[in-house]
């Protein structure tokens, strides 16, 4: 139980560092929240033309919901693994920092997902990126991956008390809701593309 409680509070600790508005400050960027989307995950510092950062961010924003998935599984097994994930989480989309205000969680997921299983990572990414390279919307990669990763979790381990598809399904749900916004652009067919070029 003790174990539990720690991953979780460390979990989400971790995951609600902004790495996005605090390396882009760093950078001399300026606050990421009052440009493009206002997000402030890696896809929204590239809009400040700034790859260098935009990576950092999405490396930083990985390995925060990657690391206590990994260090949670290591030191209490697959249980806490999964508590630390959705911890993490929601460390990130509502981080005491910013008034519970953040991320929408899409790199943080791939770092979860990496924790928890590796292949179904690799492959929900390629989605990601298959899409992408076809449409260039972000937020419909995210959309996308997220729903094809549940019957992908499903052929990786379909029954049994290590069954992925639960967890999948929570965090597939999670990204379908802080994509409201974006969902409703989609349908209207006003969600822009991402040219990634600098906001004056």
């Amino acid at each position: 139980m003790l174990g539990n409680i720690l991953s979780v509070i460390i979990g989400y600790a971790l995951g609600s560092v902004p790495y996005g508005l605090l390396l882009s400050r760093a950078a001399g960027l300026g606050d990421i929240r009052k440009i493009g989307s206002g997000n402030i995950g890696a896809t929204n510092v590239l809009r400040t033309g700034n790859k260098s950062i935009a990576a950092l961010t999405l490396l930083c924003d990985v390995l925060k919901g990657l690391v206590p998935v990994l260090a949670a599984g290591w030191l209490f097994g697959p249980l806490t693994a999964m508590l630390a994930g959705f911890a993490a989480l929601a460390g990130h989309i509502f981080p005491v920092w910013l008034g519970f205000k953040g991320g929408k969680g899409v790199a943080t997921t791939l770092g979860v997902l990496l924790g928890w299983s590796w292949p179904l990572a690799l492959i929900t990414l390629a989605i990601w990126i298959g899409i992408f390279a076809l449409r260039r919307i972000s937020s419909l990669s995210a959309l996308v991956s997220a729903a094809v990763a549940i019957p992908v979790s499903i052929l990786l381990t379909p029954g049994g008390a290590e069954a992925l598809w639960p967890r999948v399904l929570v965090l597939a749900a999670v990204i379908f809701i802080t994509h409201r916004a974006n969902i409703e652009r989609l349908i209207k067919g006003e969600e822009p593309r991402s040219n990634f070029s600098k906001t004056p």
